[in-house]
């Protein structure tokens, strides 16, 4: 099987998994993000005890990127301190932007490294940093509270 057609089915396997896709009962922080260009409308929670993300989930429509990439940020995310999510955020866009190409650290990034040919594809861009760049305003949010 041809590495694209992986990713195009962990990209069709995530936007269908619904494990995320829902209201929090608790959420410490709330975060709306919009891509105007498409329509892509996203809302994250997330649930921070300690530092620490202990739940996270999303309500909103989107196309298949921007709803596949939200799903695998969470995959990754749920149960790390806010540093590390911050961490994974940058790597991510790093990996979009084409400035981080090492494969061995993206290794990191999991299932959602099936997104990094999206960087091939401009008008596609912001369906995939969506999710990524509205977790950074939560995150930071979160920040903001510890201090």
């Amino acid at each position: 099987m041809e590495m694209d057609q992986l990713y195009t089915e962990l990209i069709l396997e995530h936007n269908a998994d619904k494990t995320y896709k829902h209201k929090l009962a608790e959420a410490t922080t709330s975060e709306h993000g919009h891509n105007p260009s498409c329509g892509d409308d996203l809302t994250l929670e997330i649930d921070v005890k300690d530092g620490v993300i202990k739940d996270a989930a999303y309500t909103g429509s989107g196309c298949a990127i921007s709803q596949a990439s939200a799903s695998m940020m969470l995959d990754i995310i749920i149960g790390k301190p806010i540093k590390e999510a911050l961490r994974l955020v940058n790597l991510f866009l790093g990996m979009i932007k084409k400035e981080v190409t090492d494969d061995d650290k993206l290794e990191e990034l999991e299932d959602a490294i099936a997104l990094k040919n999206i960087s091939n594809m401009p008008a596609r861009v912001k369906c995939a940093v969506l999710a990524w760049h509205t977790l950074q305003e939560a995150l930071v949010k979160e920040e903001q509270k510890e201090q």
